[in-house]
C-alpha cells in the first residue's frame, strides 16, 4: 500500500528531525568523552609534578637533614678529641721539660766529676745542692691506654630498613578522590556548596574547602570542620568561580586528593543595608551590620528591595546586645520612616524574644528566642495573584515560613497591593547587635 506524498514527506521530516536530534545527542556525548579524556590526561600530568616535586623536596630534604646529623656528629668528635688531648699534652711538656733538666743536669754533674776533689769542691758542692732540689724522685703519671679514650662510631643499620619500609609506603596514587561536590546554589552574594563522601571504605574526620575566581592562579581556604554544607560569602554577581573539596581521614595528619573543581556563580544581586544610617556600622561590602553606641533609632532597611518571593532570605547574628521586645528583624513592603521598629502593617518580623509580628500584631505562636550564632530565614510564596474578598483586609496574600533554631512558624500576610519584590531591615534598641544578611 502507497502512502500519499503529504504522509511521505512529513515522515521524511520528521526522519530528519529525528535523525538531526540524534546528531545533537552524539555530538554532546562526543563532548562529554573529549572532557573526560581531557581531564584524565591533565589529571595525571597534575599528579606527575605534583609526585616528582614532593619527592624532589623530600630527597633534598634527607640530605640536608643528614649533612646536618654528620655535621654535629663530627663535632662531638672534635669536642672530645680536644678535651682528652690536652691533659696528654699538658703532661707531655712537662716530660719533656724534665728531659731537658734532667740532661743539663748530667753534663753538669760529668764536668764536676772530671774536676776532682781539690780546686773543684765547689763546683761538686753547687750540684749536689742543685741535684737536691730538682727531685730527681719525683716523676709524673701517664695514664694507661684502658684509661685513656679511644673514639668509635656506633651506627645502628637497622635505620636503613625503616627509612626503606616509610619511603616503599609513602604516596599513593588514586584515581577517585573520597569526596565530590554535589550541588552549588546561588545566594545573593554568595554561593551554597554541598558536597558528599563517595568512597564508602573512606572514613572523613574533617572536610576542607577551597574556591577562587577562575581568572585566579591560586585556591584559598574558606571553611575547614566535619559539616558537608557552607555558603560562601563575598561573591561577586556574574563571575565564574572554581570550588574544591578534599577530606581528611579518621585519625589522619594528611589530606585526600582534591574533587574535581566544580565551577559556580550567582547572577542575584547581593543583599546590602542601606549606608549612612547613624545607629549602624557597616561592613566593608554592607553585608553585616552593627548597631552601635549611638543614640539614633529607628528601622535600618535594605539598599533597594532585593528579596524575591520564592528565595530563601537569612539573617545570621553574629554578636548580641541587651534584648528589647520592640527588636525586630524581616521584610516589609516598602521603606517607612518614623517607625522605629518592624512591628507596623505592610510587615512580617520576629523580635530578639521569639515573638513574631504580622502587620503590626503579634501571633500566638513564638519562635525560640535569638542567641549569639542563631539563624533565622523567611521564606516566601505568593499565594494569590488577584482580589481576595473577604473581610481580613488586603489584597494580596503571600505564604510566609519564618525558621529559627529548627523551629518554624508558617501563615498568610495580606497585602494592600502586589509587590514583586520586598525590603528587608532590622531595628535594635540597644548597641552590640551585629546581623549579617544573605
Amino acid at each position: 500500500m502507497e502512502l500519499e506524498p503529504e504522509v511521505l514527506l512529513q515522515e521524511a521530516r520528521e526522519n530528519v528531525d529525528a535523525a538531526q536530534s540524534y546528531r545533537r545527542e552524539l555530538d554532546h556525548r562526543l563532548q562529554g568523552l573529549r572532557e573526560a579524556r581531557r581531564q584524565i590526561k591533565e589529571s595525571a600530568s597534575q599528579t606527575r609534578d605534583v609526585l616528582k616535586q614532593h619527592f624532589s623536596d623530600l630527597k633534598g630534604t634527607l640530605e640536608k637533614l643528614l649533612d646536618e646529623r654528620l655535621m654535629t656528629l663530627l663535632q662531638e668528635v672534635d669536642v672530645i678529641e680536644q678535651e682528652t688531648i690536652k691533659p696528654l699534652d699538658d703532661c707531655q711538656k712537662l716530660i719533656e721539660h724534665g728531659v731537658n733538666t734532667a740532661e743539663d743536669l748530667v753534663r753538669e754533674g760529668e764536668l764536676a766529676i772530671l774536676g776532682g776533689v781539690g780546686d773543684q769542691n765547689e763546683k761538686l758542692w753547687n750540684f749536689t745542692k742543685k741535684a737536691s732540689h730538682i727531685q730527681l724522685d719525683s716523676l709524673p703519671e701517664v695514664p694507661l691506654l684502658v684509661d685513656v679514650p679511644c673514639l668509635s662510631a656506633q651506627l645502628d643499620d637497622s635505620v636503613l630498613n625503616i627509612v626503606k619500609d616509610h619511603i616503599f609506603n609513602h604516596g599513593t596514587v588514586a584515581s577517585r578522590p573520597p569526596v565530590q561536590i554535589e550541588e552549588l546554589i546561588e545566594k545573593p552574594g554568595g554561593i551554597i556548596v554541598r558536597w558528599c563522601k563517595v568512597d564508602d571504605d573512606f572514613t572523613a574526620q574533617d572536610y576542607r574547602l577551597q574556591f577562587r575566581k577562575c581568572s585566579s592562579n591560586h585556591f584559598e581556604d574558606v571553611y575547614v570542620g566535619s559539616e558537608t554544607e557552607f555558603i560562601v560569602l563575598h561573591i561577586d554577581p556574574n563571575v565564574d568561580y572554581q570550588f574544591r573539596v578534599c577530606a581528611r581521614g579518621d585519625g589522619r595528619q594528611e589530606w585526600s586528593p582534591w574533587s574535581v573543581p566544580q565551577i559556580g556563580h550567582s547572577t542575584l544581586v547581593p543583599h546590602e543595608w542601606t549606608a549612612g544610617f547613624e545607629g549602624y556600622s557597616l561592613s566593608s561590602r554592607r553585608n553585616i551590620a552593627l548597631r552601635n553606641d549611638c543614640d539614633s533609632s529607628g528601622v535600618l532597611y535594605s539598599s533597594a528591595p532585593t528579596y524575591f518571593c520564592g528565595q530563601t532570605l537569612t539573617f545570621r547574628v553574629e554578636t548580641v546586645g541587651q534584648p528589647d521586645r520592640r527588636d525586630s528583624i524581616g521584610v516589609c513592603a516598602e521603606k517607612q520612616n518614623g517607625f522605629d521598629s518592624l512591628q507596623r502593617d505592610q510587615a512580617v518580623c520576629i523580635s530578639t524574644n521569639g515573638a513574631v509580628f504580622v502587620n503590626g500584631k503579634e501571633m500566638t505562636n513564638q519562635l525560640p528566642a535569638v542567641t549569639s550564632g542563631s539563624t533565622v530565614t523567611f521564606d516566601i510564596e505568593a499565594v494569590t495573584l488577584g482580589t481576595i474578598n473577604n473581610n481580613e483586609g488586603g489584597n494580596f496574600k503571600l505564604r510566609v515560613t519564618i525558621s529559627s533554631n529548627n523551629r518554624e512558624v508558617v501563615f498568610d500576610w495580606l497585602l494592600d497591593q502586589s509587590c514583586g519584590s520586598l525590603y528587608f531591615g532590622c531595628s535594635f534598641f540597644y548597641p552590640g547587635w551585629k546581623v549579617l544578611v544573605f
